[in-house]
């Protein structure tokens, strides 16, 4: 089983390392009758199907594959009634991790929040001083919830 491990914070923009070579990101949701994510992401060039469980603490099972940009378009046109999240991604190594910084758009515009993907619950890692407050399991944050919540309603 796929399972992703992975921490939330909000960022201060102003210690922010310089913004180089980051990937628009568009994604959207399909309505499931349980508490299972069905999302359809269109990352540059790329289209991608995930499933994703509920979250248990900092993990939740996740399956993501490669699909065809054009399917993915037209799966978010279609059976994600045309409603996204837009974002760009920047990536930043730290120490021996990955930090992905999402600088969201459209409704969402302001905020700016960095995940990290871990290999453990347990897992140390190195905090750049641009990651303030935690907002893991804080649901608002989740990508899914920001498409009927937007960040400029709260």
């Amino acid at each position: 089983m796929g399972i992703e491990i992975e921490r939330k914070f909000l960022v201060d923009v102003s210690l922010l390392p310089e913004l180089v070579a980051g990937t628009y990101i568009s994604q959207g949701y399909v309505e499931t009758a349980s508490s299972t994510v069905v999302r359809i992401r269109v990352k540059g060039n790329i289209g991608y199907l995930t499933l994703k469980g509920e979250s248990t603490g900092i993990a939740c099972a996740e399956y993501e594959y490669e699909i065809p940009k054009a399917d993915a378009k037209e799966i978010i046109a279609t059976l994600c009634a045309g409603k996204t999240v837009e974002k760009t991604r920047y990536e930043y190594p730290v120490a021996n991790h990955t930090w992905e910084v999402d600088i969201f758009h459209g409704e969402n515009q302001g905020l700016i929040v960095a995940e990290i993907e871990l290999g453990a619950e347990n897992e140390e890692f190195l905090k750049p001083d641009w990651v303030m407050e935690e907002v893991t399991g804080q649901t608002r944050y989740f990508n899914s919830q920001l498409l009927n919540h937007p960040y400029a309603t709260w």
